[in-house]
C-alpha cells in the first residue's frame, strides 16, 4: 500500500475537499467537513478497502493525513 492508494480510497469521504488537496501535510481534521461520523466511516473504509484497522486513538494521536497513513500502514501488518 502507498500513500497515493490510501488517499484515493478515502478521498470520498472528504466530499467538500478535492482530491488533489489531500496530501501528507493536510490537516485533516481542519477540513470543513471533518465530523465525528466522518472519523467512523475512516475506521469503517480503511477496514474495508485497505485492510488495516485503526481506532479511534489512532486518528485522535495523527495530525496530518501522513501521520494518519503511518498509522494505517502498521495496522495492516
Amino acid at each position: 500500500m502507498n500513500f497515493e492508494n490510501f488517499i484515493e480510497k478515502i478521498a470520498p469521504l472528504f466530499e467538500e475537499t478535492p482530491p488533489s488537496a489531500l496530501t501528507a501535510q493536510t490537516h485533516y481534521k481542519e477540513l470543513p467537513e471533518w465530523t465525528s461520523l466522518i472519523a467512523l466511516s475512516l475506521i469503517v473504509q480503511v477496514f474495508n478497502e485497505l485492510g488495516s484497522t485503526i481506532t479511534g486513538d489512532d486518528i485522535e494521536a495523527s495530525a496530518t493525513l501522513g501521520e494518519l497513513f503511518e498509522r494505517v500502514k502498521k495496522g495492516a501488518e
